[in-house]
Parts: structure tokens; C-alpha cells; sequence
């Protein structure tokens, strides 16, 4: 996978080169290029934004260095080989960035970052490359931050990890919370290693039973708990039919019921038995 960022502030990707994405860069996994915006100004400043029209407060970032810095990235992309190249673009007003999606891009052969700060950047830059690639504008949350480029290493990590041999264990993200299939509408439940006792604290004795069937009910059974206190949204929107027979009787433990639209709904004192 070939990534690109065009950032105003280069140094804010140094992550890139560190943990998971740096060994990936450092095994050819990941070839990643990171653009100064500021070497496509031609003004003693090195000016990327400017008054909004129609007033109002703050700046936007304007057409033309990004245009000629997109156009060079791209030829530069061809030129190597790259192909089928994908614009992701950080903001909080974008399509919410789920595990889904992770998985969407991270099957992208190509993916080019245009972290914002100000206002954002003039809309038409968006409209025109739209023409040219699939335009992905992403939230990695209900917030606002200074800059895109926080939400750039957060993507790329969540992509980078799911792209095959990045993780030691190529298994390790099948149970993770929100993964496609049993755990797509769930949060991993807890976890524990050595030593067995801690400050008084032990662990559950199914971990040590050996007994692979019990294990894997007892952490789907605690992912069905922690899902319904810190994520009970997640609950509301599945099709009951999509959950087995233990699946239904540790929700209505926990005090989840059928509803007549086939999903589930939650009596409001409930509270687990």
C-alpha cells in the first residue's frame, strides 16, 4: 500500500515511523510520502489560506497549493507504479470512521491524506478530485481538533494493522472489538495474564479450565456486558435473529429484550441477575 499526506505541519507524522507502520515501512508494506503543502506557495509566506467569502471568522485553505500539491503527488504516484490511488480526507464533518471502514480501505491500494487546519479546505478542491478518484471524507469522532493530521495517524494505524503480515499474529484482529463477523456489533471483553494473582486479585477460573468451548462462551458473555454499559447503542441497532440461543439468554440477563421490529430494546430499571 502507497500512502501519501500533504500536511502544512510534516513533523506531526513522525509516528509514522515508529511501532507497527514504522516495521511495515521498514518491510516495504507501507511505502509512505509526506508532502509540505508549503512548497506549492510562491509568496515570501508561504501562504496556504485565506478570508472565507461571505464572511465570518477564521481562514480556509485555498485552491492552488493544494491543486499543484495533489498533482504532484499523483504523478509522482504513477510514476512509481501505484495504481487505483483514494483521497481520505479528515473532518468532523465526514462519514464516522468505523472498523468497517478500516477494512474497506485498508483493501485500497492507494491512499492519499489531506489533513485540514483552519476551516478546512476550499470545497471545489474536494468537487475536482472527486472527478479524478473516490473522495473518503472521514470523523474519527463527534470533536474538533487544530489539524487533520491527529485523525491521519489514527486511520493509518487502524488500515495499516489489518494489511497481511503488519501483525505478528495474523489472527490477532479476528476478536477485536467491532471486527466483521460474531464481534461486529460488540467491544472485546477484558483480558488478563501472569501472574495468576495480583495484589489479592485473580483471574476467572474458566481461563484456566483448558476447556476451549467454555473459554470462548465466557468471553463472548463479557463481551455481551460491557457492550450493554458502555455501548448499549450497539445493542439497539442488531436484528435479533443475527444472535444464538446463549447469545439471547445472556441478553436477557442483562435485561435485553426482542422487540416486535426484530430488534432489541432494554426495560429502563433493568439491571444483571
Amino acid at each position: 500500500m502507497r500512502l501519501d499526506v500533504v500536511t502544512i505541519f510534516p513533523e506531526y507524522l513522525e509516528p509514522l515511523n515508529v511501532s507497527l507502520v514504522g516495521k511495515a515501512r521498514a518491510r516495504g508494506q507501507l511505502d509512505v510520502h509526506v508532502h509540505d503543502l508549503r512548497d506549492w506557495t510562491y509568496d515570501r509566506h508561504n501562504t496556504v489560506d485565506d478570508t472565507p467569502y461571505g464572511g465570518g471568522p477564521g481562514m480556509v485553505m485555498k485552491t492552488e497549493p493544494w491543486g499543484e500539491a495533489l498533482d504532484a503527488a499523483l504523478a509522482d504516484g504513477y510514476e512509481s507504479g501505484a495504481h487505483g490511488p483514494v483521497m481520505v480526507v479528515p473532518t468532523p464533518s465526514g462519514r464516522p470512521f468505523t472498523q468497517e471502514l478500516a477494512v474497506e480501505l485498508s483493501e485500497r491500494p492507494w491512499l492519499i491524506f489531506t489533513p485540514a487546519r483552519y476551516e478546512g479546505i476550499d470545497r471545489r478542491v474536494m468537487d475536482e478530485y472527486a472527478t479524478r478518484m473516490p473522495v473518503y471524507e472521514v470523523s474519527i469522532g463527534d470533536y474538533v481538533l487544530a489539524g487533520g493530521e491527529a485523525a491521519v495517524l489514527v486511520v493509518t494505524e487502524a488500515v495499516a494493522r489489518l494489511l497481511p503480515g503488519v501483525l505478528g499474529n495474523a489472527e490477532s484482529h479476528r476478536d477485536d472489538s467491532f471486527a466483521p463477523g460474531d464481534m461486529a456489533n460488540l467491544l472485546e471483553g477484558p483480558v488478563y495474564t501472569k501472574p495468576p494473582l495480583w495484589r489479592g486479585r485473580d483471574i476467572p477460573e474458566v481461563l484456566l479450565s483448558g476447556h476451549h468451548g467454555k473459554i470462548a462462551r465466557w468471553r463472548r458473555d463479557e463481551a455481551f456486558r460491557r457492550t450493554a454499559q458502555h455501548r448499549p447503542d450497539l445493542i439497539e441497532r442488531c436484528e435479533a435473529s443475527a444472535f444464538d440461543k446463549k447469545d439471547r439468554e445472556i441478553l436477557s440477563i442483562l435485561g435485553w429484550r426482542p422487540a416486535a421490529d426484530g430488534r432489541f430494546w432494554r426495560r429502563p430499571e433493568a439491571v444483571e441477575e
